[in-house]
């Protein structure tokens, strides 16, 4: 283990790692629960079915991670790209199910061929270093404001989009059971920052226990708290897997290359342009996504190589474009590296071990779907939270007076949580690069592959919003 994962090479044991792999599918956990809400909206597909599948794609990613690329990043469904999948292209432009599936696996073939050419660790290559540098910031942002939205902390009011959630329990505009969660997320953020500050091994890790311990307790003071808590229990652990074989498991191939129903509706030129511009959307945010995850995690714990890249991107892009296809066979949206990863590795993940313990658990998992409902959202959210905090330290490293390197590495930091994606960041970083340095007679700065990515991301955006 020591030989084949490098340990002590990089200044870790394995109860770190297994530490670290636990805390990162603790802070993942709830993608198993949303991702399979989220399809069964579809109607076409079951809450158990997506489940299995989503956490069968997050175990094959996960290891391949691991084993290929010995870093302790977590892979699973992608949260920006189910809602585009389920939302945008099948409710909103028509598309099925199994359709929409087979752009899915298109998407993970391409990156297939991108990676075993070498042409997506150039495509890396192609963004700018004040971009570059800002992603980890911005990817700490965006995870902050994700764990705020869960805690319930941050709210939609209608007029301002976001706002703070009420506490007023006086005027009735908020009661004790909305504001117990938020105050144990605020809870259990000090006590990991404390814990922290003290160098506690393992602080993440007892926040969300001690968190999860007591959001259960504090429920004793809410009436009907524990009321359907054990509803939905299902004790036979093979009752999800054969709706997964029966509603999700190959459609892609059985069902998905019949687009006849799309093309009678809207004819074969709506199709082609719907088709093209739709997999180009599936290709850039997952691309992007990943590169800006793997660079931001792995900036987060040290693991960048001497040259400040990412060690062994081939193999770990190898592994994401896998589970994708992997995915899309199963019946879900494209997989991804998760943001969420960086929670372990700020509790110390250094290692593929890491993501072999996580692998594990989303296995256990597997078999208890209802169990993993129980470690409530207030408890990980902080977690969320103060890991976008230990991300933030890259700005100092930001050159703030020049306006040609502060305004793209501003627009990556602020639009990943205000666009709610790590890939649009990016995007907005890339363009804002190039414009300005054409504007200031910079143009030949910029890399031919800078002109062809941004050109992309033009066309993606008013092609797909």
């Amino acid at each position: 283990m020591e030989k084949f994962f490098r340990l002590k090479e990089r200044g870790t044991n394995v109860r770190t790692e297994m530490v670290a792999g636990f805390t990162t599918f603790m802070a993942m956990a709830y993608i198993l629960m949303v991702n399979a809400r989220m399809f069964a909206d579809l109607g076409t597909v079951s809450y158990n079915a997506i489940y299995i599948a989503t956490a069968i794609s997050a175990i094959v990613g996960t290891v391949l991670m691991g084993v290929m690329a010995n870093l302790p990043l977590a892979q699973a469904t992608g949260m920006g790209l189910n809602a585009y999948f389920v939302y945008t292209v099948c409710f909103g432009l028509g598309f099925t199910y199994a359709n929409a599936l087979v752009l899915v696996l298109l998407d993970g073939i391409i990156f297939i061929v991108l990676t075993v050419t070498g042409l997506r660790k150039k495509i890396f290559h192609a963004i700018p270093q004040t971009v570059r540098v800002a992603i980890p910031a911005g990817i700490g942002l965006f995870i902050a404001f994700l764990g705020m939205q869960n805690a319930g902390l941050v709210v939609d009011n209608g007029a301002t989009l976001v706002s703070l959630a009420s506490f007023n329990l006086f005027s009735g505009s908020a009661s004790w059971a909305t504001v117990m969660p938020i105050l144990i997320t605020i809870g259990t953020l000090l006590a990991i920052a404390a814990m922290s500050q003290k160098k506690v091994k393992g602080g993440i890790l007892y926040g969300i226990l001690g968190g999860t311990a007591a959001y259960y307790l504090l429920g004793l003071t809410i009436p009907g708290f524990y009321n359907g808590l054990n509803a939905g229990f299902s004790f036979n652990p093979f009752a999800a897997f054969s709706e997964f074989a029966n509603l999700s498991f190959g459609k892609v191939f059985t069902e998905g290359l019949n687009f006849m129903p799309f093309i009678e509706a809207h004819g074969i030129g709506a199709f082609v342009v719907t088709m093209l511009s739709t997999a180009l959307a599936f290709c850039m945010v997952d691309m992007f996504d990943t590169l800006g995850t793997l660079y931001g995690a792995c900036s987060r714990g040290n693991l960048l190589d001497e040259h400040g890249e990412v060690p062994k991107m081939d193999k770990a892009m190898l592994a994401d474009a896998v589970a994708t296809t992997v995915g899309a066979v199963c019946g879900t949206s494209t997989v991804t590296t998760m943001v969420e990863s960086s929670a372990g590795v700020g509790e110390g993940g250094r290692t593929g071990l890491a993501s072999l313990f996580t692998a594990l658990c989303f296995f256990v998992a597997m078999f208890l779907a209802p169990v993993a409902q129980l470690i409530p959202s207030c408890a990980t959210a902080a977690a969320l939270i103060y890991v976008g905090v230990l991300m933030m330290n890259c700005v100092s490293d930001i050159s703030w007076n020049s306006a040609q390197m502060s305004v793209p590495a501003f627009l990556t930091m602020a639009m990943m949580p205000f666009t709610y994606s790590i890939s649009y960041g990016i995007g907005f970083g890339l363009i804002s690069f190039t414009i300005i340095a054409v504007c200031t007679g910079r143009a030949k700065e910029v890399k031919p592959a800078t002109w062809i990515i941004g050109l992309l991301f033009g066309i993606t955006f008013f092609l797909t919003h």
